[in-house]
């Protein structure tokens, strides 16, 4: 069974902070419990206060959904919540009124009109700042907030309120509504760029298998299309030489078999080199990606003397580390080691901010990558382990045994 940080690794960084701002907009909810209903209990005592606790509950629970809702509109998942909204505005006014209502006419003296004061302010305050949540323009947020605000003065001024008192009023729904509206404006900008950073690094990965794919169908044409012109004109001198019975038509036919074998080794070799890594290459490659994306690299160890195999077994280790090092962690320093220990070379990847690592998919991720990895090593006897280690951080490490190879040119 997975615990609570295995649910919570398992998430993409995205979602993360998704959860994270969600939560953010609950917690609101929760203070507005804590700062104004138990203030209003406090002060006005039972069954008073009760009464006004309660209604702030029941105003806080009704934030909490409409601000999740929203959240949900913002992300493109349901339709913008306007009855919600709509339902949320009329439980606003209807607290606020009510318990202004009550501070100014009813039993409780001076404590009760302050408690009342109390919960009319908070509740209009979040209330506003919930609803602005659910709108994307800024200017009609600030005409809500201000509106809430103006609303909230003229009704205290009906309900028997001084100018300064109504005055107060509208600073503290102002204020607080401004604040909450420039938290859920600010909370949904933040989210909407990391999913917008988060496809944008999706994108350079398939960009990357793009420009990978274009460049062996290049070299594929540049192998192949003189060749095949060639052969294609050979082969038609050959036909109208073989019907006029020449004996010259023998010896293009032979020039065709000549120019088909060179083709297929040249074909060979491009696909060769697109198979196999040079691990030198791979390990400057590995650097320059990560440290472009922002990741501090660290290369260390001397892959000269290594037999080609080797290399090419650890330039893809490389190459995969490399790749999910950007596309399944929150890497901010990567570590990349080459060294020979007991008669085997080993390299290491080491990476933190690992919500997968360098390695391979997050957990409760498919992927083929390790199970690649350990194919190709097997071809040479190599081994690979990858995992967590420590708090947020992955490690791959690749070992290739070199008593089958000839590695007098190597140094430990």
């Amino acid at each position: 069974m997975r615990g609570p940080g295995g649910w919570w690794r398992g998430k993409s960084t995205p979602a993360k902070v998704e959860t994270y701002t969600r939560w953010s907009f609950h917690l609101f909810g929760v203070t507005e419990v804590l700062a104004f209903g138990l203030q209003g209990l406090g002060l006005a005592g039972p069954p008073a206060g009760i009464w006004l606790l309660l209604a702030v509950c029941g105003h806080a629970a009704v934030t909490m959904v409409t601000a999740s809702r929203a959240l949900d509109w913002t992300r493109g998942r349901r339709e913008q919540p306007v009855r919600m909204m709509c339902a949320l505005a009329a439980v606003t006014a209807v607290i606020a009124v009510a318990t202004l209502a009550v501070g100014q006419y009813g039993p409780g003296g001076e404590d009760m009109e302050t408690a009342a004061g109390t919960v009319f302010g908070g509740v209009s305050a979040f209330g506003a700042g919930t609803i602005a949540l659910g709108i994307r323009d800024r200017r009609k947020m600030l005409a809500l907030v201000g509106g809430f605000a103006a609303g909230a003065g003229a009704v205290g001024l009906l309900l028997g309120l001084s100018a300064a008192a109504a005055l107060a009023v509208v600073l503290v729904v102002l204020v607080g509504g401004g604040f909450v509206s420039f938290t859920a404006a600010f909370s949904v900008w933040l989210l909407d760029a990391v999913y917008e950073l988060d496809a944008a690094r999706e994108t350079r990965a398939r960009l990357a298998v793009a420009e990978e794919r274009l460049r062996f169908g290049r070299d594929l044409h540049d192998v192949l299309g003189r060749n095949l012109a060639v052969i294609a004109l050979k082969s038609e001198l050959a036909v109208q030489l073989a019907r006029r019975e020449r004996p010259e038509a023998l010896a293009q036919m032979v020039e065709v078999q000549r120019i088909a074998q060179e083709s297929q080794r040249e074909v060979r070799d491009v696909v060769r080199g697109y198979r196999e890594a040079d691990l030198g290459v791979e390990l400057a490659g590995a650097k320059g990606v990560l440290t472009a994306a922002g990741i501090d690299c660290e290369v260390t160890g001397e892959v000269a003397g290594l037999p080609d195999e080797v290399q090419s077994a650890l330039g893809w280790v490389v190459r995969e580390a490399t790749t999910n090092v950007l596309r399944h962690g929150d890497a901010g320093r990567c570590v990349v080691g080459l060294r020979m220990a007991g008669g085997r070379v080993v390299l290491t990847v080491r990476n933190d901010g690992a919500d997968g690592g360098a390695g391979g998919p997050a957990p409760g991720r498919g992927g083929s990558g390790l199970a690649g990895l350990r194919e190709r090593l097997a071809a040479v006897d190599g081994t690979l382990e990858a995992g967590p280690v420590g708090k947020g951080e992955f490690r791959v490490v690749a070992q290739v045994p070199l008593a089958a190879f000839d590695v007098s040119e190597v140094t430990a």
